[in-house]
């Protein structure tokens, strides 16, 4: 069963496991399981998507429960009304904090997108960074004898596709995991010696006003046990707790 976040009579939100496809998808023809098949099965209701997350990105999820509150909430995210904050574990020392501004051209699937413009300019896109927390492991990943990570907040402010994976990529501090824009030997490095394989990309908070009543929603998905492991074992505990409490910046927002 899927975590409910959220509820009422007009939308639902879930926090989508790591490796759960939102719906169907030609890239994905072997997966039999996903978000909108067993969430309907488990509410006994049709859902409407809003918006997506990538199948390695795990975190809160937004439906809407008709094809009206799905057109309403589109609106919202078209108009970067909706605030989200992801949280992700990078390579290497992140600076303190900070803006990307880093247009992005398309990326384009083969089969999903083939009848779209492949010529199509850059398009712009900012992430706001925050560190959170910092450190050094005694493990060799790769010609170094230590191994170094962070722990940072993400707030898209466009919604590019792999917007947060391409731009920290962009900035040489790939969010581990990611196997399309990352550190292969990171990567290997991260399931050797701590046993966590997968994207470490967790949409963490989202905040809205609700398309019928207008009243503030903020909702919160809470780390699965692969994440808490990592945090464990890089002693992050003390930095946990705080993540509970984000402050959403007003002008903030994201279409994605």
């Amino acid at each position: 069963m899927l975590e409910i976040l959220y509820q009422d009579e007009h939308l639902v939100a879930v926090n989508k496991p790591a490796g759960m496809l939102v719906h169907r998808s030609w890239l994905d023809r072997h997966e039999t399981v996903f978000v909108m098949q067993t969430l309907r099965d488990q509410i006994g209701q049709h859902v409407f998507t809003v918006h997506r997350l990538d199948k390695p990105t795990s975190g809160v999820l937004l439906l809407a429960l008709s094809s009206d509150v799905a057109r309403l909430l589109s609106q919202q995210l078209e108009n970067h009304q909706v605030n989200k904050v992801y949280h992700a574990v990078v390579r290497g020392y992140m600076p303190e904090d900070g803006t990307v501004d880093y247009s992005l051209t398309e990326e384009l699937d083969k089969i999903a997108d083939k009848f779209a413009n492949p010529g199509k300019a850059p398009q712009p896109a900012v992430t706001h960074y925050r560190v959170l927390a910092k450190v050094e492991m005694p493990v060799p990943v790769g010609p170094y004898d230590t191994a170094r990570y962070s722990l940072v907040e993400l707030t898209p402010e466009t919604g590019r596709k792999h917007q947060l994976r391409r731009h920290m990529s962009h900035l040489h501090h790939p969010i581990l995991g990611d196997s399309a824009h990352g550190d292969l030997k990171q990567n290997r490095g991260m399931i050797k010696h701590f046993s966590c394989p997968g994207l470490m990309l967790h949409a963490s908070h989202m905040q809205l006003s609700h398309p019928v009543t207008g009243e503030t929603i903020e909702l919160t998905a809470r780390w699965d046990p692969r994440w808490q492991h990592v945090v464990e074992q890089f002693g992050w505990q003390d930095t946990v707790p705080a993540l509970e409490r984000v402050e959403f910046a007003a002008d903030w927002g994201q279409d994605n």
